[in-house]
């Protein structure tokens, strides 16, 4: 109370603040999704290149997924790949292909029917995921009407570079979020996700709130000889800036997300049933059932049945449609492993940290991987001499599944920010105090303000170093905090109005290599 305030006789109260100012820990795990959906409309309003929170995949359905008709007919198909089966002279030496009567047919899809984002977020939501930011670039384009070259990278010419760099361009404006992640980006050209990828982790150094997770071209399907090749493309095309903000996981992960409700006859031939005929029904072994099901598609009867009806019995009435049905899940279950490495973070920090790696544990829904790799062929991904950009790698182990077995930056030459834990934690820690510290935005620059400083920062290093964020016997060995006229800042730093505060930390590092010595012993008497 300002004293001189005080004017007439009276009694008055003057309330004096017991405890100081705290730092609020900010949230560790939102990823930003970017890219395309089934629609952005909500209510009317398009949410259309607008960065929109959402707490769970409820939230995503409302506003970035088809409505349902009303029973009885079928849900709506949020996602519609497409895919053709091409016969061949031979067995294919490329891509996924399956043999009927005695004729090889290659299994490709639409490359303008693929996307990832709306599958991606599932995955997210399925391994644990929380709050999250989309990024809705656009809707679906047209379909070509035909598959592509069997064996070749899917380049989508509906997913644009443009279109993915504004929607990044977008969360310049938010703080919040903590990952980018574009599963689409690998649905570019080579050139186009080169320039995306940089663009991804240039922002990330420029925000110094959020690192960015990357997904490699080639890890659809990589070839079990020449895969290193993928591994030094990406290598060659994400730059020099922003490497310790940003991480990459290899290969993709076969997924669970899409089941046999998901696809059906209308995915298959742009939904011609007349192309197979001849596959389900040959001349050679006529099947009389799926003759009457197809032809009942192809003119409904007075009550027509739904598609998943007609799907069904197709199931039921031949083996080969449900070899066929089977397959095409397969291929569209590949997944960019990024959305999954979200919530798998978001999990550990929810139950540990940043601090904690989130590696050596598993990814909800992956069941296969397109190449198993050994612990020789993954040394060259997580060590690479020249370039030092850390790779890490998806494995399968006997008895133990598919764990997630590395947790390095792309920046993995420097003993600073080789760890992504490590970044993570640092951008926790430095987030936080920067917020907190706002509150003494024009206050006087004195002692009486920069112990103020100090002891509120103290305690917050104080609170992670007993959660076991901050390695140290002590908390005085785990970290100090600095602020005063001849120790942080010079009289000519506080008349230019700056109060200088130094915070040194130890994280912990994770135990990447454990070394085990054995020594024989001679025999001692007893």
């Amino acid at each position: 109370m300002n004293l001189s305030t005080i004017k007439s006789p009276g009694v008055y109260i003057n309330e004096i603040n017991g405890f100081g100012n705290s730092v609020v820990p900010v949230a560790t795990a939102v990823p930003a999704f970017i890219g395309y959906t089934p629609q952005a409309i909500y209510e009317g309003k398009s949410y259309a290149n607008v960065p929109t929170k959402i707490t769970s995949f409820s939230d995503f359905q409302t506003i970035f997924c088809l409505p349902n008709p009303p029973a009885p007919a079928d849900p709506a198909q949020q996602y519609s790949p497409q895919y053709y089966l091409v016969a061949e002279k031979s067995q294919p030496e490329k891509g996924d292909y399956l043999l009927i009567s005695g004729t090889y047919y290659s299994i490709v899809p639409d490359p303008n029917t693929i996307y990832y984002l709306y599958n991606s977020i599932r995955l997210f939501y399925e391994n644990g995921g929380g709050d999250a930011y989309i990024v809705s670039v656009g809707g679906y384009g047209a379909a070509s009407g035909s598959g592509m070259t069997p064996g070749d990278q899917i380049v989508n010419p509906n997913v644009q570079l443009n279109d993915l760099a504004n929607g990044l361009a977008l969360l310049k404006n938010e703080q919040e979020p903590t990952m980018y992640i574009c599963p689409e980006a690998t649905l570019l050209s080579v050139d186009n996700n080169a320039t995306l990828m940089q663009q991804m982790l240039l922002q990330s150094e420029e925000m110094q709130t959020a690192v960015s997770i990357l997904d490699i071209i080639g890890g659809r399907n990589p070839d079990p000889i020449m895969y290193m090749d993928d591994i030094t493309a990406f290598r060659n095309n994400t730059g020099a800036n922003g490497l310790d903000f940003g991480t990459a996981y290899y290969p993709f992960v076969g997924t669970t997300i899409m089941q046999t409700t998901d696809i059906n006859y209308t995915n298959l031939f742009g939904g011609d049933v007349k192309q197979l005929q001849p596959l389900l029904s040959p001349a050679s072994a006529p099947n009389a059932t799926v003759e009457t099901i197809l032809s009942n598609i192809e003119n409904p009867p007075g009550t027509p049945l739904t598609v998943s009806q007609n799907n069904n019995a197709l199931i039921t009435a031949s083996k080969t449609y449900s070899t066929i049905i089977n397959n095409i899940l397969s291929d569209a279950n590949m997944l960019p492993p990024s959305a999954g490495m979200a919530g798998v973070i978001t999990v550990t920090d929810n139950e540990v940290g940043p601090w904690q790696a989130p590696a050596n544990t598993s990814m909800v829904g992956a069941v296969s991987l397109p190449i198993s790799l050994s612990e020789t062929q993954q040394g060259s991904l997580n060590v690479d001499a020249i370039s030092g950009k850390s790779i890490n790698a998806i494995r399968m182990f006997n008895g133990l599944g598919i764990l997630i077995w590395g947790a390095r930056t792309l920046d993995g030459n420097s003993q600073d920010w080789r760890y992504l834990s490590v970044r993570r934690t640092m951008i926790f820690l430095e987030q936080s105090c920067k917020l907190a510290a706002q509150a003494y935005v024009f206050e006087p620059n004195d002692k009486n303000t920069w112990e103020g400083v100090k002891a509120m920062i103290g305690s917050f290093l104080t609170s992670i170093w007993k959660q076991g964020g901050l390695q140290g016997a002590t908390a005085a060995s785990a970290f100090s905090v600095e602020c005063g006229l001849g120790s942080t800042m010079t009289s000519e730093d506080i008349l230019n109005g700056f109060m200088m505060v130094t915070i040194k930390v130890a994280v912990v590092r994770p135990a990447e290599f454990i070394v085990l010595t054995f020594q024989q012993q001679q025999a001692t008497s007893s």
